[in-house]
């Protein structure tokens, strides 16, 4: 039930992203060309994101099957990979902003824990618990990030990062139940939007920063 739930609530984040920001939502302008150092940046967000949902999915395989030395390793990149993303950012913001996003997205990746955990445990109420971290971290992180660049407006960010949580969960969900097709379906969606999520990103520094670009 719970999983249904938020593949409802992907598919309505998704629809007002579009509404709320079309050139957002397609990681940049329609017609518009990149320079190369434009480019340059939006597949090194890409790729940086992309890490995120790997290591991540990673963690809740190994988790599942009880490899835990895979596992381990596994965590350890998703702290590395929060890391990079976070430092991508020192060259535009500086380190203390830089800080305050490893921050947020530990705290991103300790509510994804927290499901997972209780999802495999069969625990509703802290299914219930680390949801609402979830949430609640994803409005943190919109908030920090719209505070940063006027290109992001908080909805929309609010909206991406909704829609990347309810990812996260549908996965965790389907390795639960062995539903193995419906978890290839949510990794093909779950890398897409990592890819909107990345072009968002860092179609917003080009705008606040184009004398860089």
């Amino acid at each position: 039930m719970l999983r249904q739930i938020f593949k409802k609530i992907v598919v309505i984040s998704a629809l007002v992203l579009m509404a709320a920001s079309p050139s957002l939502a397609h990681g940049k302008n329609m017609g518009m060309k990149e320079s190369p150092k434009a480019v340059q940046l939006r597949e090194a967000l890409r790729d940086l994101w992309s890490g995120h949902i790997f290591w991540v999915r990673n963690v809740a395989w190994s988790e599942k099957i009880g490899a835990a030395d895979g596992a381990k390793v596994a965590e350890e990149n998703v702290v590395k990979n929060a890391r990079a993303i976070a430092d991508a950012i020192i060259p535009f913001y500086g380190q203390a902003a830089a800080d305050k996003l490893f921050g947020l997205l530990a705290g991103h990746y300790g509510a994804i824990k927290e499901y997972l955990n209780a999802s495999y445990a069969s625990d509703q109420a802290g299914k219930d618990k680390a949801l609402e971290k979830i949430k609640s971290n994803a409005t943190e992180i919109a908030s920090f990030l719209s505070s940063a660049n006027p290109n992001w407006p908080k909805a929309t960010l609010v909206s991406l990062l909704f829609a990347h949580g309810g990812h996260h969960i549908a996965q965790i969900e389907a390795f639960n139940v062995k539903d193995y097709s419906a978890e290839a379906q949510t990794w093909e969606a779950m890398k897409n939007h990592m890819n909107m999520i990345a072009d968002a990103l860092g179609t917003g520094i080009v705008k606040q920063f184009p004398k860089k670009f």
